[in-house]
This record gives C-alpha cells, sequence and structure tokens, in this order.
C-alpha cells in the first residue's frame, strides 16, 4: 500500500491591505516563491535594480505603472500582469497610487 504524500504547507491567506511595510511588504511567511506586495505612491519611482536568477510575474492590483526593463517602458493598468526575467535591469514608477503583487520563482533553465 503506497501512502498519499501530504500537501507541502496549509493554504496560506493574506489581506494585501493589511500588509504593513513601505513600499515592501512580504506576503507569506515562505520564502518559496518569494511574494511580495509592492506599494508606489503617485510620481514615486524605485531606482533601476535586478533580480538575478528569477523569473518575476507583477500583476497590478490598482492604479497605473511605468515597469522600465533595460529602458524599454511597459505602462500596467490594474489587472495587467506582466512576466520577466529578473535578469532585466527592472524600475517601476507610479503614474498614480498604486499596488502591485510580485512572485519572484527561481529562474528554470
Amino acid at each position: 500500500m503506497t501512502a498519499t504524500p501530504e500537501p507541502a504547507t496549509d493554504p496560506e491567506r493574506v489581506c494585501l491591505d493589511e500588509l504593513e511595510g513601505a513600499p515592501h511588504a512580504a506576503v507569506f511567511e515562505r520564502d518559496a516563491p518569494r511574494t511580495v506586495r509592492l506599494r508606489l505612491d503617485a510620481d514615486q519611482r524605485l531606482p533601476a535594480h535586478r533580480h538575478p536568477g528569477t523569473d518575476i510575474v507583477c500583476h497590478l492590483v490598482k492604479g497605473a505603472l511605468d515597469l522600465a526593463l533595460d529602458g524599454e517602458r511597459h505602462h500596467l493598468a490594474a489587472g495587467d500582469l506582466l512576466r520577466f526575467s529578473g535578469e532585466h535591469e527592472v524600475s517601476p514608477e507610479a503614474i498614480e497610487d498604486s499596488v502591485a503583487v510580485l512572485v519572484f520563482a527561481p529562474h528554470e533553465g
């Protein structure tokens, strides 16, 4: 008789509005995949940076955001998702008060 494997973790539920920390807040206690709530005020910009070794999904929950990837601008509206490699130099700029959820997954291959 083969045992059924137990799930790795119990479900975790988080309300984005209740997370503290500006502009970043870890969404879940577990690090894999790392999930962050990013809150930016209108006209706020983060300096260009990279996240080597990861693939990133950015889900803009509310607001409007220009996301520069290696200098190329991608306009995101609430509800948009953008997936990109962390090898790109990224710099988000809020057009209006914005909240995004970012998922950082280890790069495969």
